[in-house]
Formats: C-alpha cells, sequence, structure tokens
C-alpha cells in the first residue's frame, strides 16, 4: 500500500462543494478550496474531480467465518471485499468455529485483522458459551482483551430466553457494552424458509411470520428499559419492527436498528424462482415492509446500514430451496444499492447516507475515535472516494470474497468505489486493490 503524501484535489466531501484534500502521516493535513493546494515533490496528486469524499464505511455486521470455516471466506479475503466496497472497518460476527465467545477466539480475530492490513477488525463476542442460549460467555474477559470488545450478539441464533437476555444486558452494563439482538422467536420460525403470506401458501413454502421478529424487538426493548442498558436490533425487516422502534425512541428506550441492503431493495417475490441465492435470514419482506424500511432508514427510526455480509461455499447454495443456507454476500454491493434505494430516490443525501453507513455505526460500534470522523483538518484519514456516474455490473467471478452467492449477478451497480484509504494508505486505487 502507497505510504506517500496524498494530494485529493477537486474532491467533493459529502457531495458539497470541490476542494482538495492533503493527506500526510495517516492525518488530513491541509483542506482547500480546488486548484489551491499543490503539495510539495513528495507528494503524490489523486485527481478526484466528479468524485464524492466519504468517510471510510463502518459494518456493524459482516460475517468473516475465519476461524473454522475458511472455505467460505477468510479474514483476508473478506477485508479485501470490504475496501473494495469502501469501508476501512468490520465488525466480525462471532459465529465462527470455534465460536468467538472467550478471550482467546476474539484475540485471534483481531490479530488477524490487524495483519491483513486492508481494514481495521472488531471482533463481536458472542453472548452464549457456544452459541447455545444456555449460559452467558465471558464477556468481561473479552471486553477486557486486547480485542475489547464491546458489542456481543448470537446473530444467527435468537437470545430467546428472556431471563438470559436480561441478564446480558445487566452485565455489558459495567463496561458500556452493547447486546446485538438477532430477532427471531425460535418457536414461530421452526422450519420457515420465507416471509409468510399468500405467496409462501401458494409456493407451499413454510411461512416466516413477521410476528416472529417483533415479539423479541417488542420484548426486548422492554427489557432494555427495565434495566436501563443498551440494544441494537440487528437486520430489521418488517413494517411493524419499524413501528416498534420508532415507538420506544419516542419512549426514550436506548435502542438503535439496522437495516440490510438486500432488505431496502429485494422482495419476498424472488422466493418464487425457488433459487436459494435469495433465501437468507430475516427473509426477503413484502413490497409494504421495503417502503416501511426505506422510510424508517430515511426519519432516522433506523439507525444504520448494515451488510449482514455471509458467504457460503458453492454447495451451500447450489441445492434446492429448503436445504440451501441462509445468506448473501453484501460488502462490495452495499454502497451502490444504498445509493440506489435511498439517494437516487430523493430519500437520503449524501451526507445521509455517510451518517448511516460510517458515524453512527462507528458510534454504535465504539470505534467512532477512529472511524466515521469528520473530514476536517487533523482527523485520521480514513476514507472512500466514490465516483457516482461510474457504473459497473456485478459478475460474483470478480468478486473479492471466496464465496460467489451475491443475488445482484448481472446487476447495473449505480456508483463505483474508486479509491479506499486507511490511516492515509491507499488499499484500493482506481477501483483495484493495492
Amino acid at each position: 500500500m502507497s505510504k506517500a503524501d496524498v494530494l485529493l484535489s477537486g474532491v467533493r466531501p459529502l457531495n458539497e462543494e470541490a476542494c482538495d484534500v492533503w493527506i500526510s502521516d495517516g492525518r488530513i493535513r491541509q483542506i482547500g478550496a480546488a486548484g489551491s493546494l499543490v503539495g510539495d515533490r513528495h507528494t503524490v496528486r489523486q485527481d478526484g474531480a466528479g468524485q464524492i469524499l466519504l468517510p471510510g464505511l463502518v459494518d456493524l455486521h459482516t460475517h468473516l467465518r475465519e476461524p473454522g470455516r475458511e472455505d467460505a471466506e477468510t479474514i483476508a479475503t473478506g477485508c479485501a471485499a470490504a475496501a473494495l466496497g469502501g469501508f476501512t472497518a468490520v465488525h466480525a460476527m462471532a459465529n465462527t468455529a470455534p465460536v468467538a465467545d472467550t478471550a482467546g477466539v476474539v484475540e485471534q480475530v483481531w490479530r488477524i485483522g490487524q495483519a491483513t492490513g486492508r481494514c481495521d477488525v472488531y471482533p463481536v463476542g458472542a453472548v452464549t458459551v457456544g452459541l447455545a442460549g444456555e449460559q452467558l460467555a465471558e464477556l468481561e474477559s473479552m471486553a477486557s482483551s486486547a480485542a475489547r470488545v464491546r458489542v456481543f450478539s448470537d446473530d444467527g441464533i435468537c437470545v430467546s430466553d428472556a431471563v438470559l437476555m436480561r441478564r446480558a444486558l445487566e452485565y455489558v452494563k459495567a463496561f458500556g457494552g452493547v447486546i446485538a439482538q438477532h430477532a427471531q422467536e425460535p418457536r414461530l420460525t421452526e422450519g420457515a424458509q420465507m416471509n409468510e403470506g399468500a405467496l409462501s401458501a401458494q409456493l407451499g413454502l413454510t411461512g416466516w411470520p413477521a410476528v416472529a421478529e417483533e415479539a423479541i424487538i417488542a420484548r426486548d426493548v422492554l427489557l432494555a428499559e427495565h434495566v436501563g442498558s443498551r440494544l441494537h436490533v440487528c437486520h430489521l425487516s418488517t413494517r411493524g419492527s419499524v413501528e416498534i422502534i420508532r415507538w420506544a425512541k419516542q419512549r426514550g428506550i436506548n435502542v438503535t436498528a439496522e437495516v440490510t441492503p438486500h432488505h431496502l431493495l429485494l422482495t419476498e417475490d424472488l422466493a418464487a424462482t425457488y433459487d436459494p441465492i435469495y433465501k437468507v435470514n430475516p427473509p426477503l419482506r413484502t413490497v409494504d415492509d421495503v417502503a416501511a424500511v426505506r422510510e424508517g432508514l430515511a426519519d432516522g427510526t433506523i439507525d444504520i446500514v448494515a451488510t449482514d455480509h455471509a458467504p457460503h461455499p458453492h454447495e451451500a447454495k447450489d441445492c434446492e430451496w429448503s436445504a440451501g443456507a441462509f445468506g448473501m454476500l453484501g460488502l462490495q454491493t452495499a454502497l451502490p444499492i444504498v445509493v440506489e434505494t435511498m439517494v437516487a430516490s430523493g430519500l437520503m443525501s449524501w451526507a445521509q447516507l455517510a451518517q448511516q453507513m460510517s458515524v453512527q455505526p462507528a458510534r454504535i460500534g465504539q470505534v467512532d475515535h477512529m472511524h466515521g470522523r469528520p473530514i476536517e483538518v487533523g482527523e485520521p484519514a480514513n476514507l472512500a472516494l466514490i465516483d457516482p456516474q461510474k457504473q459497473w455490473t456485478v459478475h460474483p467471478e470478480t468478486l473479492a470474497s471466496l464465496s460467489r452467492n451475491t443475488p445482484y449477478v448481472g446487476m447495473e451497480m449505480p456508483a463505483s468505489v474508486r479509491g479506499t484509504m486507511l490511516r492515509g494508505e491507499w488499499t484500493v486505487v482506481d477501483g483495484e486493490l493495492e
């Protein structure tokens, strides 16, 4: 990766007025009117005319699979995909093998992430031992480890026991942690394959009712209020869920929520193909639900976009629907999907996109000392350079992930990441890995 001083000329921070940005020693050193900065003979000039400069994106919900499931993804390949998607930091979920439920495992993930150099990796610790939902994991030891874990989740599995969830919320208060809940009532979703409704009945697939998500969210916001702790709701997907979060925030409950790019764009109708590439947890929902989550993101009820990047090996998706694994790739396509659904539609500005894909996920994940920072003199140079006019077509074989399970094959993406910079060093230049 390039370590030279860099002068970004003619870039538009947050799509505002064009300017020059000089970067040295990993920080923004000077900002001036477009064409006003010249640097010195050691400075590398990067023409950014017509390009939008954003703080590096931050993903609160990434599955990197390592350790134990390196056939689907490694930390290195996941970080490469992240960098190509404009991300400078990702939070790695705990459902690895072994599960990240001890200080030893989260430190392993953290150290491998450090060694890759393309993206900062922050491990998410498991809430329960082995994700079994029976006893709390070593929350404090993970929090005090070198990885300094602050987000805990059994994602992929709901912490369905209300007493255990209450204890987890109480426990993390001691060090300011947050519990990120996968909201899925297990008894209501036994054998579920897709969103419950007329289409699931027509297709003969077991339905996944919206209330299975909404019931857990309602319970958990009340638990969070009762114990005075922080709750984060993963991959919210229904209109009812949005309304519960809106009510909870109006009540003053300390809750945040995320939506995935695929729940902003795709609908349950795709299940009619019986192609498990569209099988995801929570399932793709109705057109009305998609409209609701877009509205919720636009008005701030939903705090952030998180990818839920979920790579799977070929055989896990090249099968009949009922046998297919849940999950989709997301890191390299997240930004353009949000641009298409939210920015191009007029629901959101580029400044709001930066808030919900960088600033707020960094705050929730407590990495905002380094990531999601304003584009100002003295701040860390963790940045993404976006060409809003350069379209590109999704071809699975060209993605950096080891897996190919993207639902966007052949789709034209409306914006392109041209550069990603981590602490002043390029990880991506002209759309290619450094």
